[in-house]
């Protein structure tokens, strides 16, 4: 007769383990049993033995028990099933507090007096513990993850006083200037007190652009703050010490001394330290860039971003003056702003040297300087919207900045002086090709083309720019001209075209 199996589970104390054999129990061990899945006792017709009554039938235990597939149960040698159970409890299990204690005692401590995780098992063996060191290991690296989880789930909340700091970002953006898709940097100012919002966008994120876009915000909130909240862009930093120490750039300081504001840099990777200039950028994208909106130019993009701003904050509440605008605010934080005092002189400034042909590359672009600023160095000053070009502490040249590559940007004035020797250059000269000259100066050009030595006369008349304006020689072109028609003379070999 096949004897029923009995398999004890210790993960379990307080319930009896129930084993099923697939033999029926001898008669008079017991068919009844006591199971937490059928309450009071209930009947058993498969034969199903307690503990109590394996024990008292002084039943075999066996081991070698296997996996059949079904949820919850396994399978022996002889074709018993039994309900799965877990492991047994581990031997640091009644020592967490202790090692709990021990670690957060650790983490108190400075960084040099830390003891190592196979001190912190020596200090546990000496309390007692007689497990081994890996399970100490795991659990100590799982209570470190779960600390630093926790801590950086947990954020203080921050308030400003009026007039107290603005934080300070740049974002990318893409939109459609003259039909051409293109990225755009928006730099983001926000006052932390009124949560007033100012963006401007540019084509670049050099050092020129953020003084440009320093000034104009302040010139539009009307002073500036006592601090400003950066992340650490190169622009501004040029060395990242322990904490909050900084090296700033020279020409960075120079700007927050003028506007007497002082500059404090966020920790790396933390961009919860200005999360209210963070929260603007995503804000101000689902808004303003969400579709992508169609400009002409820059600055018809800026115009458009500036009436928004003003919009945006007459029609959002305040965060925390919920009975007010953002603009009210704004208006009421303005008196307690450090007053405006006016532009900040903010270029960038690059040494270079000009070429026999007058120009000077900056920026993957040409510009052109006066003839006698040839084969000496220049200094290129670069603010966001022009360029001059500096020599012996005068100014050389001076033009709108161009955006992109291999732009030649002329100023034909300049080439004067050359096309004194070679007056033919005026015809095929390429500064001269797109040179918009007033009307009445175009057509004396057009008789003048017609005469052998005209191209040296118009040089001549040219020349009168330099020293008269282009106003007085554009009234004396047409004075010449309104006087050959009054006194109707015709050059018999060369009349006068129809109008």
């Amino acid at each position: 007769m096949n004897r029923p199996i009995v398999i004890e589970f210790a993960s379990e104390p307080k319930r009896a383990p129930l084993i099923r054999a697939v033999h029926r129990a001898p008669e008079g061990i017991g068919s009844r049993v006591q199971d937490a899945g059928c309450g009071d006792d209930c009947e058993d017709p498969s034969g199903v033995l307690s503990r109590q009554e394996a024990d008292q039938a002084d039943l075999p235990r066996v081991a070698g028990i296997a996996e059949d597939g079904a949820e919850g149960r396994s399978v022996g040698r002889d074709g018993v099933h039994l309900r799965a159970q877990g492991p047994a409890e581990p031997k640091i299990g009644p020592w967490r507090g202790d090692l709990d204690d021990l670690l957060a005692e650790n983490a108190r401590r400075p960084k040099r007096e830390r003891l190592t995780q196979i001190r912190i098992f020596e200090e546990l063996r000496a309390l007692g513990y007689d497990g081994g060191y890996d399970a100490v290991r795991r659990y100590a690296a799982a209570w470190s993850k779960a600390e630093t989880e926790a801590s950086a789930a947990a954020y203080v909340p921050l308030s400003f006083d009026p007039g107290q700091a603005y934080q300070f970002d740049w974002s990318h953006e893409i939109v459609l200037i003259d039909g051409v898709t293109t990225t755009v940097k928006v730099a983001h100012v926000r006052l932390c007190h009124s949560r007033m919002p100012f963006v401007r966008a540019y084509p670049r994120e050099t050092q020129e652009m953020v003084f440009d876009a320093h000034d104009r915000a302040f010139a539009f909130f009307g002073g500036a703050c006592a601090r400003g909240i950066y992340d650490n862009m190169k622009t501004a930093v040029d060395t990242i010490f322990v904490g909050k120490d900084r090296a700033y750039n020279r020409r960075f300081q120079e700007m927050c001394g003028h506007y007497l504001v002082e500059p404090v840099a966020c920790t790396p990777a933390s961009g919860w330290e200005k999360g209210q200039v963070e929260n603007q950028v995503a804000v101000i994208r689902r808004r303003f860039f969400v579709p992508r909106p169609r400009f002409r130019s820059y600055a018809e993009l800026n115009a458009w971003l500036m009436d928004r701003c003003i919009a945006w904050a007459r029609a959002n509440p305040h965060p925390e003056l919920r009975d007010k605008t953002v603009w009210e605010v704004f208006q009421e934080e303005r008196p307690s702003l450090v007053p405006y005092v006016g532009p900040f002189n903010g270029f960038h400034a690059v040494p270079a040297t000009v070429s026999k042909t007058c120009l000077v590359r900056f920026d993957k672009n040409r510009y052109l300087v006066e003839v006698r600023a040839v084969g000496r160095p220049v200094e290129i000053r670069a603010y966001a919207e022009h360029v001059e070009f500096w020599q012996n502490g005068q100014v050389v040249s001076q033009h709108p900045r161009a955006f992109g590559r291999d732009k030649a940007v002329y100023d034909p004035l300049h080439y004067i002086p050359v096309l004194a020797p070679k007056p033919g250059a005026l015809r095929n000269g390429a500064p001269f090709k797109e040179w918009e000259l007033p009307p009445s100066m175009r057509r004396v050009q057009r008789r003048l083309g017609r005469l052998p030595n005209g191209d040296r006369q118009m040089v001549d008349i040219l020349g009168a720019i330099l020293t008269d304006g282009l106003d007085a020689v554009e009234a004396a072109c047409a004075e010449a001209l309104r006087r050959r028609r009054s006194l109707g003379r015709r050059d018999p070999q060369h009349p006068r075209p129809a109008p």
